[in-house]
C-alpha cells in the first residue's frame, strides 16, 4: 500500500468522522437545550444552556471546517480539470462505482461521454474488452492507488492508466503507444495495402477485440476463436480455413504476444491456386511419391507422374479409383465416402492394382482437405508388393512349421507301426529258408520297412532340428539296395539302368538322405518322360587337381565319387 493511498484513506476516514461527530454534537446541543427548558432549577438551567451553546459552537466549527475542506477539494479538482481540458490524451474522472464525473475535451470528442455514464460502456467503443480491463485496473488501484495496462484499441496500441485522486474521484487516462519496430510491424502487415483482419484473444481463447477488417471478413462478432475456424484449434504459423459469410477461406495465421496473457491473431490472405481445380503445386509431377487428389465419389481430380506410372496409365484424371484398384472386401466408393466424412483417416489400406502384366499391391493413405469450400481427399500411394510377398512367405513358413509339428507327431506313431511290420516280417523270414519262392518277397518287405523306418527317423530328426550322423558308405551297395524300390517308382514304360565304376571310393554321408535324394531325382526324371524312356544312373571316381567352379559352388581339389 502506498503513502498516497493511505493518506487518501485517512482523509476519507477523517471526513466521515467529522460528519458523525458533528451529528453527535448537534444532537447533544438539542438535548441540552431541551433539558434547560424543562429544568426548574436556575443553576441547572444555566449550565445546560451553556452546554448546548458549546455543543452548537463546536458543531458549527466542524461544519465550517468540513465545508472549507470540500471547497478546497473542489478548487483542486477544478484545477485538475482545467489542466486536463487541453490534454491531447483522453482523460476521464469517475467515482469508485465507475460512473463518469468529468471528461476532458478529447474524451468528449472521441467517446461522446456524458456525466453519469458507466466507464466500461464509454471505453467499449475504442478499447477491446473494456469491462474486463477496467475491472482489473480498479482492483489494482484499490490496493496500490494506481494501475496501468496495455490494451488493444482502435487505431493501435494504447495504455490505460488509473490513479486515485481522492476517495470520490478516480482519474483515467488513455495514452497512445509509439509504433512497433519495423520487424514487429511486418508481422501485422497484410499482403496488400488493406489492413489484415486482427483479433485480440484472452488466455482461454476468448475474442476480446476485432478490428474493422476482421468483422468485415467474418461477418459477425465471435466470442471464441474456435467459432471462427473450420478446423479448430488455432495453429499459429499454419494455413487454416476461416468461416466467412461466403464460405470457408484459407488464411495464414500469425500470432503476436500482446502482454498480460493476451495475443493478437493476424489473418493473412493466401491464394488457393496450388490446390485450385486443374492446378497443382510446382514440382508435384517431379516428386518420387505417387499422389492423387480424389473427389468424395472416388473420381480422380489430379494424379502426378509417379501415380500414373504406378497405375500403368498415361492420364488418370477424370477416371474413378475403383477402375485401378480392388481387394478391400467392400466397395472402394464406400471407403472413400467414409474417408470424406472424416472416418478412417490416416489408416493405411492395402489394395491390389488391376494390371494385366503383373500383380502389384499398394498401400494407400487418405487425408481430407478443403478446397474452395468443397471436401477433397489426398491419397498417398506406396508400392507394397515386396511387403506382401514377404508377408505371404512368412505365412507359408508358419504353415510349414505347423505341418512339420503335425508330421512329427504322425511320424512318431507311424514309426511304431513300421516296427511291428518289421518284427512280423523277421518272424516270417525265420520260418522260410532261402530256397522258398516267397523268401525274396519277404526280404523286399523287410528292406522297404527298414527304409521307411529310416525315413521316418529322418523326418522326426528334422522336426526336432537334429542332424543325423554320417557314416562310411559304398555307393554301389546303397544304390543296388535301392534298385527294387526305384523300379517300382519308375513304372513299366521307363527302364532304369545302373552303371558303376569298379574302383569307386567309399564316401561319408547319411544313407537315408542319400536314398531320399536319389528317389527325388528318379521321380523327377520319370515325370519328365510321360511317354517312357531310359533313366541311367552312373557312378565314377573323379580326382580333381584344381578347384572346380560351378556357378556359385566351389569344389576343392581332391578325390570324389560322382553320381
Amino acid at each position: 500500500m502506498t503513502e498516497g493511498t493511505a493518506a487518501e484513506r485517512l482523509k476519507a476516514r477523517g471526513a466521515r468522522s467529522i460528519l458523525r461527530s458533528t451529528g453527535v454534537l448537534v444532537a447533544l446541543a438539542l438535548a441540552s437545550g431541551l433539558a434547560a427548558l424543562l429544568s426548574t432549577q436556575p443553576v441547572l438551567r444555566t449550565g445546560m444552556l451553556a452546554a448546548a451553546a458549546a455543543f452548537a459552537t463546536t458543531a458549527g466549527l466542524a461544519l465550517v471546517s468540513y465545508a472549507l475542506g470540500r471547497r478546497r477539494d473542489a478548487r483542486s479538482f477544478a484545477a485538475v480539470c482545467a489542466f486536463a481540458e487541453g490534454d491531447p490524451a483522453p482523460i476521464l474522472v469517475t467515482d469508485p462505482a465507475l460512473r463518469l464525473i468529468y471528461a476532458n475535451l478529447t474524451a468528449r470528442r472521441d467517446f461522446e461521454a456524458a456525466p453519469g455514464d458507466d466507464l466500461p460502456e464509454i471505453l467499449a467503443s475504442q478499447v477491446a474488452g473494456a469491462e474486463g480491463v477496467s475491472r482489473r485496473l480498479w482492483l489494482q488501484a484499490h490496493d496500490r492507488g494506481h494501475a496501468r495496462e496495455e490494451v488493444a484499441a482502435r487505431g493501435g496500441r494504447r495504455v490505460l492508466a488509473l490513479r486515485v485522486l481522492d476517495s470520490a474521484r478516480w482519474v483515467w487516462r488513455l495514452d497512445r503507444l509509439p509504433d512497433r519496430p519495423e520487424s514487429e510491424a511486418s508481422a501485422h502487415a497484410g499482403s496488400g495495402s488493406e489492413d489484415p483482419p486482427v483479433l485480440t484473444l484472452g488466455r482461454s481463447g476468448a475474442v476480446l477485440y476485432m478490428n474493422t477488417r476482421a468483422r468485415a471478413v467474418l461477418g459477425r462478432r465471435v466470442k471464441r476463436i474456435d467459432d471462427a475456424l473450420e478446423d479448430p484449434p488455432l495453429r499459429p504459423g499454419a494455413i487454416q480455413r476461416v468461416l466467412t459469410p461466403e464460405g470457408p477461406e484459407s488464411f495464414e495465421v500469425r500470432c503476436v504476444d500482446a502482454g498480460i496473457g493476451r495475443r493478437e491473431v493476424v489473418l493473412h490472405t493466401i491464394e488457393d491456386s496450388a490446390l485450385s481445380e486443374g492446378g497443382a503445386p510446382d514440382g508435384v509431377d517431379d516428386l518420387p511419391v505417387p499422389l492423387l487428389r480424389l473427389a468424395p465419389d472416388g473420381r480422380i481430380l489430379r494424379a502426378n507422374a509417379s501415380a500414373c506410372k504406378l497405375l500403368d496409365t498415361e492420364r488418370a484424371d477424370g477416371r474413378n479409383l475403383a477402375e485401378f484398384m480392388e481387394g478391400l472386401g467392400r466397395s472402394i466408393r464406400l471407403w472413400i465416402s467414409e474417408a470424406a466424412a472424416g472416418r478412417g483417416l490416416h489408416r493405411s489400406e492395402f489394395l491390389r492394382l488391376i494390371r494385366p502384366d503383373r500383380e502389384i499391391f499398394v498401400q494407400v493413405t487418405l487425408n481430407r482437405v478443403r478446397v474452395s469450400g468443397a471436401t477433397e481427399l489426398v491419397a498417398v500411394l506406396n508400392d507394397a508388393t515386396e511387403l506382401k510377398t514377404l508377408e505371404a512367405q512368412f505365412v507359408q513358413s508358419q504353415k510349414m512349421q505347423a505341418i512339420g509339428q503335425l508330421a512329427g507327431g504322425v511320424a512318431h506313431d507311424f514309426n511304431n507301426l513300421l516296427t511291428a511290420i518289421s518284427g512280423h516280417c523277421d518272424l516270417l523270414m525265420l520260418r522260410h529258408d532261402q530256397g522258398d519262392p516267397d523268401y525274396s518277397d519277404l526280404v523286399q518287405i523287410s528292406q522297404n520297412a527298414n527304409r521307411a523306418a529310416a525315413l521316418v527317423s529322418q523326418l522326426l530328426a528334422f522336426s526336432r532340428k537334429q542332424t543325423l550322423r554320417p557314416e562310411l558308405l559304398d555307393l554301389r551297395e546303397t544304390l543296388s539296395d535301392l534298385t527294387h524300390l526305384l523300379n517300382r517308382l519308375v513304372g513299366e514304360r521307363v527302364e532304369l539302368v545302373l552303371q558303376h565304376d569298379p574302383v569307386l571310393p567309399k564316401i561319408r554321408g547319411d544313407r537315408r538322405q542319400l536314398e531320399q535324394v536319389m528317389m527325388n531325382l528318379v521321380v523327377n526324371a520319370r515325370d519328365a518322360m510321360p511317354d517312357g524312356g531310359e533313366i541311367r544312373i552312373e557312378t565314377e571316381r573323379i580326382a580333381l587337381m584344381e578347384p572346380l567352379q560351378r556357378e556359385r559352388a566351389l569344389v576343392e581339389p581332391g578325390e570324389y565319387a560322382a553320381v
